[in-house]
């Protein structure tokens, strides 16, 4: 279920707030191979499945910053910004990838407003932690705190 929040105001009451999951992702080869050739990174973990299954985890993997780039996408899911003039992502902190995410794995987002505050402009500064969790494994893709600034 996604969360609503309209306006500064209701932005500052989600401290602490619990935002869900979002629903799950799977993670295909055409996406990856999508990422490689927009990146230059074509590290043959990523793009070529034969050499991928002799390797360390027996088949292609997720580019770890393709995982964090569907942050993007999923977090729309968790959370819905009305009347707000303007919102910026103002970086990340924190990032980590503890478990690969293998070609064909499904993926979803978990987010926690861990904090609020007032910025100068107008504006809030939110920080949000956020779990991108791999569907049967107990280890996440990735953890990360993402620093978004939201303004009238």
């Amino acid at each position: 279920m996604t969360v609503t929040a309209r306006g500064l105001a209701e932005i500052k009451a989600l401290a602490g707030s619990d935002l869900g999951r979002t629903g799950w992702l799977e993670i295909t080869q055409d996406r990856v191979r999508a990422f490689a050739a927009a990146t230059d990174d074509h590290q043959w973990i990523h793009v070529d499945p034969d050499r991928a299954a002799r390797g360390p985890f027996g088949g292609t993997i997720a580019h770890g910053h393709l995982t964090l780039s569907l942050v993007i996408p999923l977090f729309g899911e968790l959370l819905d910004l009305q009347g707000v003039g303007m919102s910026v992502n103002y970086g990340l902190d924190r990032v980590r990838f503890p478990s690969p995410v293998r070609v064909g794995a499904r993926i979803r987002l978990a987010g926690r407003v861990a904090e609020v505050e007032d910025v100068p402009g107008d504006g809030v500064q939110m920080h949000v932690d956020l779990t991108v969790e791999i569907d049967g494994q107990a280890k996440p893709a990735c953890v990360a705190r993402a620093i978004y600034r939201h303004y009238a």
